[in-house]
């Protein structure tokens, strides 16, 4: 076995957000629909709306590297998507359905978050500047959600969730 460089493992992990980044693509509308709060559902249209530029911006990573755009199967985002869906079933109609849905969506990002930046550290290490800017750019993104996320959640929604259903 060949000994597994950065450029590897860069290569595999930039293979793991791409699949994850079109999950997610698949599941804010499921997130948009299922959402009460109209800030909430307008949230989660936005971001998907960033997450197919996102999804241009590392295609043209791969571009950068030589590679065609393949996802790899990413366990982690089907974990966490998946507890997305237990939410919007357990919790359907009730006050705290859109703080669960908020919480799993930041679970989203901080996994996104995590990547983007460990990706674009490791494109500056092997001298991919043009996609380390690019890299950067969707990390800028992600943050920003994170931050979006937060200021809904302490403006209405988890204090609409501890409300007892009329």
């Amino acid at each position: 076995m060949a000994d597994k460089t950065l450029d590897d493992l860069f290569h595999d992990t930039l293979r793991d957000i791409y699949y994850a980044e079109r999950k997610i693509l698949k599941a804010l509308p499921k997130m948009a629909r299922g959402a009460q709060s109209p800030e909430l559902k307008a949230a989660f249209e936005k971001h998907r709306d960033e997450t197919e530029g996102q999804i241009e911006r590392l295609q043209q990573v791969f571009e950068i590297i030589g590679k065609a755009p393949r996802g790899k199967t990413c366990d982690a985002i089907e974990g966490i998507l998946a507890e997305g869906d237990e939410i919007l079933e357990e919790y359907k109609d009730t006050p705290a359905l859109d703080a669960g849905l908020l919480a799993a969506a930041q679970a989203v990002e901080h996994y996104e978050i995590t990547r983007y930046g460990t990706l674009k550290r490791w494109a500056t290490v092997l001298g991919l500047d043009d996609a380390a800017k690019l890299l950067d750019e969707t990390l800028q993104q992600e943050s920003k959600t994170d931050e979006d996320l937060t200021g809904i959640a302490d403006a209405s929604i988890n204090a609409q969730a501890q409300q007892k259903a009329a």
